[in-house]
């Protein structure tokens, strides 16, 4: 199922007529990486000073994985004739465009080659028609903008954008000065018409904020091109429209990615999907906003069922879970499933372990009906917190504003939300921040398969953040723990100086102690697992001293 909305009936009519037939499209695995000329000594080869001080404040080692395909493999593959799309240096491979089965062959023939797989077929290219997800989700275009007065002392004048920011309480956060300035976001999508002119982006262009773009579709291609999803997606985050339309990170700045083709539904674009992912590390992203799913193909042997919502076998999902191991916090629609009888569950990449996978409610806090649900095949709950996707307003199309629903939109307010925190918050991970989110949503006690830990509260999760940041020891601690936040497992590290370990609730109820010298990881363990989720003080006695640290439980 494409995550893609139903722009507008009359668009999609007028521009299916200019789809136009692909060949036949494959993707090559290769068998190694021996001999290439780049190395992990030599990152700067290949990825850009951003990305590695994104790995750096992560404390994350740049992995064989983040060398580029082997050139020569490239090389031989494009001798045979092939036409090369683009190389994945994390799945180790290269998509390819030809209709000559001689061609396939002669690659298959390759000592390098370990297998081909075929990734669309041109009679079904011929077959255009209205995708299913176009059904679900709707954008309502306004009519001439009308501009609102400002409510309250706020740095900005919101208009309709007031209340899906108020939603989750993210105001405070701008009006403390974080507004995504510093971050980058990479918004990967369908397509973007009217960026360059639309009144919405006038503050991104005025202060260089468009970063780039590259189309994953089509080697050379336009983003500007096909579909508005891209465009009311960013709108939400990045439109700085006073009055009319402010986004969550208005001052963020963003690499416009499209690895989504608008008129057919292909395995290939779960590649496209990777290989972009991989293009928005090397430059740096802070984050991903993916309003993109996948369930169903215009080959019906590629389609995806529950057991494959596991975490493990999608390849947009793998490529996702990747990404997020970068220090990329990846953000990413639910799905817009919900009211499927036979399956409203959500699609890939959005059950991916570490991919924080958005959901849809109205203004009033109500669950979307189409909103996909959980959990994962495996039994993790999904989706992990919810925002306005019901009413959503954005940037629609004539350069006017409008309203739309999906999941679509639910998701990018998160990611724009997120990059505030994380501005105010930058010596965090991006899971310590996914984490925060979650823990200061209004169902984190007792979250479930419809909501996951429900509407989170920015400010709650910055008070969160900054709890822990002023932990940091600037001399040598009796105790620490990681990770923190934790769920179920924590590791406790002790000085040996320490004698005993006190664990209390926020309202300084003793829940556990017991002697440092003979207390055992796995017993604080079973103590830990048993605790609500929350915030709890842990405190070590030494030889001299006594210290406190604040620990949070999540679920």
């Amino acid at each position: 199922m494409k995550s893609t909305l139903l722009v507008l009936g009359l668009l999609l009519v007028q521009l299916v007529s200019f789809a136009q037939i692909a060949p036949d499209r494959y993707y090559v695995q290769f068998t190694d990486k021996n001999n290439s000329p780049y190395s992990i000594d030599n990152p700067s080869a290949f990825l850009t000073q951003r990305a590695l001080d994104r790995r750096e404040r992560q404390q994350i080692p740049v992995h064989e994985n983040d060398i580029p395909v082997n050139t020569e493999y490239l090389s031989g593959v494009a001798a045979t004739g092939a036409r090369l799309l683009f190389a994945t240096r994390w799945l180790n491979g290269v998509t390819i465009e030809t209709t000559d089965p001689a061609v396939l062959d002669a690659i298959n023939a390759l000592p390098y080659v370990f297998q081909i797989r075929g990734l669309e077929d041109q009679p079904l290219k011929q077959q255009i028609k209205e995708k299913e997800f176009f059904s679900s989700e709707v954008i309502i275009p306004g009519q001439s903008p009308v501009i609102k007065s400002a409510t309250g002392i706020n740095d900005y004048n919101y208009g309709s954008g007031q209340d899906q920011i108020s939603q989750i309480n993210g105001i405070s956060l701008h009006n403390e000065g974080f507004k995504g300035e510093g971050m980058v976001i990479a918004v990967l999508d369908a397509g973007f018409i009217e960026v360059p002119t639309h009144i919405a982006f006038d503050s991104l262009w005025a202060n260089n904020r468009i970063l780039g773009t590259k189309d994953f579709v089509e080697p050379g291609g336009d983003v500007y091109t096909q579909s508005y999803h891209g465009t009311a997606v960013l709108s939400t985050i990045g439109s700085n429209a006073s009055g009319q339309l402010v986004g969550t990170a208005p001052r963020a700045s963003f690499w416009l990615l499209r690895p989504e083709y608008v008129f057919s539904e292909n395995l290939i674009e779960e590649y496209n999907w990777v290989s972009a992912a991989e293009f928005a590390d090397s430059i740096g992203a802070d984050i991903i906003n993916s309003s993109l799913g996948y369930i169903t193909f215009d080959m019906p042997q590629h389609n995806h069922t529950y057991s494959h919502m596991d975490g493990s076998t999608c390849i947009v999902t793998i490529g996702a879970d990747i990404a997020s191991s970068k220090g990329i916090l990846v953000v990413n629609s639910a799905g817009n499933s919900g009211s499927n009888m036979s399956f409203p569950y959500i699609g890939a990449p959005a059950d991916g372990f570490d991919v924080f996978s958005i959901g849809a409610v109205d203004a009033g806090g109500n669950r979307a009906p189409f909103s996909s649900i959980g959990p994962t095949f495996d039994g993790r709950i999904k989706p992990e917190v919810m925002a306005t996707g019901f009413g959503t307003a954005l940037a629609s199309s004539n350069n006017s504003f409008g309203n739309g629903s999906g999941t679509s939109f639910s998701s990018p307010i998160i990611a724009g939300m997120s990059a505030c925190l994380w501005q105010a918050n930058p010596s965090m991970t991006n899971m310590q921040i996914k984490e925060a989110v979650k823990l200061s949503a209004d169902k984190a006690n007792n979250p479930d398969v419809y909501f996951g830990y429900g509407i989170p509260d920015y400010m709650l999760a910055n008070s969160l953040l900054t709890t822990l940041d002023k932990q940091k020891p600037e001399k040598k601690s009796l105790i620490s723990v990681y990770p923190n936040p934790a769920s179920s497992m924590i590791n406790l590290i002790a000085d040996n100086e320490v004698d005993w370990f006190a664990l209390y609730d926020i309202n300084g109820k003793l829940l556990f102690s017991a002697d440092a010298q003979t207390l055992t990881q796995s017993e604080f363990n079973k103590v830990w697992g048993q605790v609500e989720a929350g915030i709890y003080v842990l405190k070590a006695k030494g030889k001299n001293s006594v210290e406190d640290l604040r620990v949070v439980k999540i679920n």
